[in-house]
């Protein structure tokens, strides 16, 4: 792009195509369908469908390729211009001495080409500087006005460009010869590039490319003293070939490398002094006695003694040709020629410095031509992941950011300001061009290496497969044996960002296909093959330089330029995004490039179809003109198609006709010319069996087949018969014409080819009268679809004949398969939709209209005559209505029986459908019928809906209507009551069902509601029979009547009560188990107020005692032998505590006197054959640790039960009251068994007794506590009686005594205490059993709890300890 351009516009987007799966089915059938659009653009691109997509069949592991190496800005066309003019203007200082140093002119590199060119469009330096237009050249760069720009400019110019521009115009040198170094080793620095067809060698080692990076290095300005000690500095001689100053964008080289010094001289030509032998001193100057050494002056050291005449006779200037002013010679570092330096032009002032060389070496070696530009391949061989890891690096690390988020707009935008760049070198790597035979397709491929899974084998096979597509039926390359790497072989494509292909159509022009497997997007630009030959023009009109050393550069895809470049020169350019899965074609000569935007793998064919053959013998022309190989000879496929005409597609036998029959003419017309010319020799050759080299035409380098012209006496070469004159100069007589058919043989082969064309023409004459019936004629079917037959066994093309020819067979069978379904039997005809009448008609008219003679025609009219009697029939029916039912129906089947949907049938039908819904609502709706349900008549209603309006019908639907309103809305509110929180009483059900009673339809809610009130009338009747019986009720029934009337939807005002009730019962309970019952016992309130009737069974009582403990204890009242009635009866329960009172005594007695008889573990001996006491855990208890019951006399161990409390009150302190008498302590002992409950005071259970009387409810546990309590009270009296008698009240007042004496003794400790008490009291001695079991516990310490836990029994009712614990 030109300097201070805008930035790069893309072109506009391509076609898109986006096929159906029918369409894809035809990859060359859609490529031709899409070609009059898609051929505009030159290039499209195709979507797949969604779901295909090959899968990848490249082995990666093995996979292995060495790239080429792309330097960026050496594509681009113009940019390569300059970098080349550049190498160039270096090269000619270069080989002064002087390195080149491009000046910045506003921060940027001076583009030394575009001024060079702008100077001599305005008519050269001097018309320049003459009219004073360094301005202009200073606009015409871009650079902004008022800043003394065209000063500079023209400074840089006079500096540098001026003299090479001299030197180009041959103007400063005189007439030399132009090959002054055929014997000299060349500049081992400077080789240009080379370039074979389509890259396939590698270009030279030495390139320019490090003398490019040295020559864009800053140069450090020189300073005063730099000036000071240079004299060269302040004259500023710039217009010698010689070495230039530091500072002017010359610098002379350093010869010494030495570093450390500012300036060096360069070698010199020194002269070696010999003395004669006359004692003069001789000079002898040859070339094997010069030596470059190091010179320390800075000026050349000039020759010595003049005296020589041989001396005066070597060294004459090239220019004046004299010798004389010898210390103004220069010498000629790269010739041996001499010039003054007043006769250089322009002159110099004095002998420069360094290596110097004459304007004809310097021109002999800046004229020399470069070779071709080419890439060269890597030398690192990579894997598709080696690769991929170093393009997505490079790619990640150029922009800054993840590949993936990179936009193709800013990667276009870059690519192109890159190759637009002589400053940038970016070098990428591309892996370009890779045998797809050597490394494996990308698709899957059949071959019997491979076992492919079904899904691989459809891939394999289908036409998109880039391996199948070349060689289709309709391809024409199927008719080439060879493998032609690239055309009918695919070849792979491994990119990365910024790798390209540059712009080029394909060999022969043919088309192309590229898929992209996988990666990032590959962005294409294409022109139309209409602007092919425009582009070439704009190519070589902007950069000639390229084309005049490289004519057909274009066809060596190493050469970009810019779309918006041709673009504003007129030529029509698009661009497209390629993403994975997608497809581009590119079309006959239509010239296409681009670039990848990141790491991806493609894969690219060509194919041909029948429309390339004229392209294809249009490019064989052109390669003619450019004298450029051949892939394949055209003639020679054209013939080998033409062969076998049969086996062609009838498109290609068409396309392949006409060819042939050019071919021939133009053979005719050559072969004419070679006869005049002389040539009468002949032989034939077969030329398909030789090499392609052997067969090319010497002159333009084309591929014979057809014919050619050769030499007996210059038998290396040949030429193609458009170059007959060109074959050698040996007499017409020694050439001969070496042929491969005859003249008679083409013309045959040519009819065999117009047999097979026109072989559709005849058969389309054919179609054409059968479907136009122009013989008057009708064909049968048979002879319709034997010429359809023969258009698919030969192969003829979808034309729209053939389209019109099965679309007729396709109604004739429709048709014959609509009459076999009226004309057969009832039950086939009710498989198929029927026909109506207006139908019928149709396809009759349709059968008599076709040109197909078709003899179901008659049974047709007779359907038809059939139907028409029908309608009759049924007109009369409907026009005597009311008709009875009877007489419809039959009508109505004898309708269906015809296949045929007449109008009258369907009235007919809704007379039918009428009458039968209005019976049915009838009978519903009949008072002695039995009520349908809601949904039967909602049935009815929706039936009713759908059948034909009739006043009749309208009238039933609008009672039907209304009826179901109203009963909807009485269900309604049934289920409001039903399922409403707030219950509604009997009145209110009672009179919603009241309501209902007349609607005749079963309502389901109204249904439940009678249901529930009914179940509420009798839970009443309950309720009143028991509150008004003769005792009160039991708390069960209450209990019950409120778990039945809390499911009930009614609301009951006796409910309420009854829950008060039940909850005070259940509270007054709960009170009393917390009064008796102990924490976490496993006996029930009713069981402990209960008498324990089998007590006297100490094996019973303890197994029943481990039965509760686990839970599978049966009730006491069961024990006491009480049914559930019987618990209702107040005096059963009496009568039965009683009985079972008795028991509980006996029992206790008998219990007691058995366990009395066990001996006494504390004894010292036991007898074995004794029953012994059995404690609770199932051990005999032994020693002093056990306890006896006081109540049931049993033993049990101090562990294994809960240890009395010996103190009735807390352990005094030594100044509080005084210890309590031993005849005090709590030492009853009640076990387990015996004590099965608290035991509280009587005021406690009276208390509860009052809180009985208050419940109008019966419990058993009121029962059986009133009992106890009556028990109790009367223990109590006994006791009394007891205590009051003269024995007890003796005993008592010495007791009263004895303790005063005791209290009057000091206090000793607690041990003396009690030891004093057991030894001294003698009132204990005569106390009993008591007495003794109370002196075992204190001598025993393990049995006897601390003074501070015991506590006397005063106030406490001392119960019953079986029946009350």
């Amino acid at each position: 792009m030109e300097p201070g351009c805008d930035e790069f516009l893309p072109p506009p987007e391509c076609p898109v195509f986006e096929p159906s799966w029918a369409e894809f089915q035809d990859p060359l059938g859609y490529i031709a369908k899409i070609r009059p659009i898609a051929e505009k653009s030159g290039i499209c691109k195709i979507r797949p469908p969604a779901d295909w997509q090959p899968p990848f069949a490249v082995e990666v592991d093995n996979f292995r390729f060495t790239p080429r190496i792309q330097r960026l800005n050496e594509l681009e066309a113009q940019t390569r211009v300059k970098l080349n003019y550049l190498d160039q203007i270096a090269k000619f200082w270069e080989i002064q001495g002087s390195s080149l140093k491009i000046p910045n002119v506003e921060r940027k590199i001076l583009d030394l080409y575009s001024l060079s060119k702008i100077v001599i469009e305005e008519g050269g330096y001097e018309a320049i500087c003459k009219d004073r237009r360094w301005a202009r050249v200073a606009q015409r760069l871009h650079y902004p006005p008022g800043k003394n720009i065209g000063s500079l400019l023209r400074s840089h110019y006079e500096r540098i460009i001026y003299p090479y521009e001299m030197f180009q115009s041959g103007a400063n040198h005189v007439q030399c010869n132009t090959h002054p170094f055929d014997n000299e080793v060349k500049d081992k620095e400077y080789k240009p590039h080379s370039i074979p067809l389509r890259q396939s060698v590698q270009p030279s080692k030495f390139s320019s490319y490090s003398r490019r990076a040295k020559r864009l290095q800053p140069d450090p300005e020189p300073t005063e003293e730099d000036i000071e000690k240079n004299p060269e500095l302040k004259k500023l001689q710039i217009y010698g070939p010689g070495p230039k100053m530091m500072g002017l964008g010359l610098m002379a080289k350093d010869k010494d490398k030495t570093v450390h010094k500012k300036v060096t001289c360069p070698p010199t030509v020194m002269v070696k002094d010999e003395q004669s032998g006359g004692g003069n001193v001789s000079s002898t100057l040859l070339k094997q006695h010069l030596s470059l050494e190091p010179c320390t002056k800075t000026t050349m050291q000039l020759r010595k003694n003049h005296s020589s005449a041989q001396f005066i006779d070597s060294y004459i200037c090239q220019v004046c040709s004299r010798g004389d002013e010898d210390d103004k010679l220069l010498f000629c570092d790269g010739c041996d020629d001499n010039y003054h330096i007043f006769c250089l032009l322009p002159p110099l002032p004095e002998i420069p410095r360094g290596i110097w060389r004459c304007p004809k070496c310097i021109l002999a070696e800046c004229k020399q031509p470069p070779e071709a530009f080419g890439f060269e391949q890597a030398t690192q061989e990579y894997t598709l992941q080696s690769f991929g890891e170093m393009a997505d690096s490079f790619k990640s690390d150029y922009f800054n950011m993840p590949v993936h988020m990179v936009p193709t707009e800013l990667v276009e935008k870059e690519f192109w300001r890159l190759v637009s760049s002589i400053e940038e070198d970016v070098t990428v790597e591309y892996g370009a061009d890779i045998h797809s035979k050597e490394f494996g397709s990308g698709f899957p491929v059949s071959n019997s290496k491979q076992n492919l899974s079904p899904e691989e084998k459809e891939y394999a096979t289908s036409g998109w497969n880039l391996n199948v597509m070349p060689v289709l039926d309709q391809s024409v390359l199927c008719h080439i044996n060879a493998d032609i790497s690239g055309m009918k072989v695919p070849w792979l494509y491994v990119g990365m960002v910024f790798s390209a292909f540059c712009w080029h159509i394909e060999d022969h022009w043919s088309y192309s296909i590229n898929y992209l497997h996988w990666g990032e997007p590959k962005t294409w630009y294409g022109v139309p093959s209409l602007a092919a030959e425009h582009l070439e023009e704009v190519m070589k009109m902007l950069t000639p330089e390229l084309f005049d050393s490289q004519p057909d550069l274009l066809h060596q895809l190493v050469t970009l330029m810019n779309p918006n470049t041709l673009m504003s020169h007129g030529v029509p350019v698009v661009r497209t995004n390629q993403c994975a899965g997608e497809f581009v074609i590119t079309f006959p000569r239509a010239y296409h490039s681009g670039f990848n935007q990141g790491y991806n793998f493609a894969e690219a064919v060509n194919f041909c179809t029948a429309d390339w053959l004229p392209a294809g013998r249009q490019c064989i022309e052109h390669y003619r003109r450019l004298r450029r190989y051949c892939v394949f000879s055209h003639e020679e496929l054209i013939c080998k198609m033409a062969a076998f005409p049969e086996t062609l597609d009838l498109n290609l036998a068409v396309a392949v006709h006409k060819e042939m029959f050019i071919m021939v003419q133009e053979e005719r017309r050559l072969r004419k010319a070679l006869l005049e010319k002389g040539v009468t020799e002949a032989e034939r050759e077969a030329f398909e069996l030789l090499p392609d080299d052997e067969r090319q035409c010497i002159k333009c380098k084309t591929t014979c087949f057809l014919s050619a012209l050769a030499c007996y006496d210059c038998p290396d070469g040949l030429v193609c018969l458009s170059h007959i004159n060109d074959l050698c100069k040996c007499s017409s007589s020694r050439q001969y014409l070496r042929y491969r058919y005859t003249l008679d043989e083409l013309p045959t082969m040519l009819h065999k080819l117009k047999i097979r064309a026109e072989s559709f023409d005849t058969w389309a004459n054919k179609v054409r009268v059968a479907l136009e019936v122009e013989d008057g004629r009708k064909r049968s079917f048979e002879e319709l679809r034997a010429l359809e037959s023969e258009a698919r066994e030969r192969r003829f093309p979808n034309s729209e004949l053939l389209q019109r020819l099965k679309n007729c067979l396709s109604e004739v069978e429709a048709c014959i398969a609509q009459v076999l379904g009226l004309v057969s039997g009832q039950v086939a005809r009710m498989d198929t939709p029927q026909l109506t009448l207006t139908e019928l008609r149709v396809l009759l008219e349709q059968m008599g209209s076709l040109p197909c003679a078709m003899h179901q025609i008659g049974d047709v009219k007779d359907v038809l005559e059939q139907v028409e009697a029908y309608q009759a029939e049924a007109r009369e029916a409907l026009a005597t209505l009311p008709s009875s039912p009877g007489l419809l129906r039959s009508l109505l089947e004898r309708g269906q029986q015809l296949g045929i949907e007449v109008p009258e049938a369907h009235q007919l039908q809704q007379q039918v459908e009428q009458v039968q819904w209005l019976d049915e609502v009838k009978q519903a709706l009949a008072p002695s019928a039995h009520r349908g349900s809601l949904v039967i008549m909602q049935g009815l209603l929706v039936m009713g809906a759908k059948i034909a309006s009739s006043p009749s019908v309208d009238k039933a639907r609008a009672e039907l209507q209304e009826l179901l309103t109203i009963a909807e809305r009485w269900e309604e509110k049934a289920h409001f009551c039903l399922e409403a929180r707030q219950k509604h009483p009997p009145a209110t059900l009672e009179a919603i069902i009241r309501e209902t009673e007349n609607i005749p339809v079963h309502l389901p809610n109204i249904q439940a509601l009678k249901e529930a009130l009914t179940k509420a009338q009798a839970w009443i009747a309950d309720v009143d029979e028991i509150q008004n019986g003769d005792h009160y009720p039991c708390l069960d029934d209450l209990e019950g009547l409120v778990a039945v009337g809390r499911d009930l939807p009614v609301g009951l005002e006796e409910l309420r009560q009854l829950e008060l009730q039940v909850l005070t019962a259940h509270s007054w309970r709960e009170k009393a188990s917390k009064t008796f019952l102990k924490k976490n016992s496993c006996y029930t309130l009713l069981e402990v107020l209960c008498p324990c009737a089998d007590a006297g069974s100490d094996s019973t009582k303890r197994s029943r005692w481990m039965e509760k403990a686990l839970g599978l204890y049966q009730c006491d009242t069961e024990l006491l032998g009480l049914s559930a009635q019987d618990l209702r009866d107040p005096g059963s329960v009496i009568v039965a505590f009683k009985e079972g009172e008795q028991k509980e005594k006996e029992g206790i007695l008998q219990l007691r006197r058995t366990n009395s008889a066990k001996p006494s573990p504390l004894a010292p001996s036991l007898m074995a054959s004794s029953p012994t006491s059995i404690c609770v855990c199932g051990q005999v208890p032994a020693g002093v640790g056990a306890l006896q019951c006081d109540l049931c006399q049993d033993w049990f161990h101090g562990q294994c039960v809960s240890v009395p409390h010996l103190l009735a009150s807390p352990k005094p302190s030594l100044t509080s009251s005084p210890l309590l008498a031993w005849w005090e302590w709590d030492t009853k002992f009640l076990c387990p068994l015996c004590m099965r409950s608290r035991r509280p005071r009587l005021e406690t259970i009276l208390a509860l007794l009052v809180a009985l009387q208050r419940l109008p409810v019966r419990l058993p546990e009121g029962e059986a506590l009133q009992c106890l309590t009556e028990r109790a009270i009367g223990w109590q009296d006994r006791a009394r009686k007891a205590l009051a008698s003269e024995d007890v009240t003796a005993l008592l007042r010495q007791l009263a005594e004895l303790r005063q004496q005791l209290q009057a003794k000091p206090r000793p400790e607690e041990a003396s205490v009690y030891t004093s008490a057991t030894a001294c009291d003698p009132i204990r001695e005569g106390s009993g059993n008591n007495i003794s079991k109370v002196q075992g516990l204190l001598e025993n310490g393990d049995s006897v709890t601390s003074p501070e836990n015991m506590a006397p029994g005063k106030g406490s009712v001392d119960w019953p300890c079986v029946g009350a614990a």
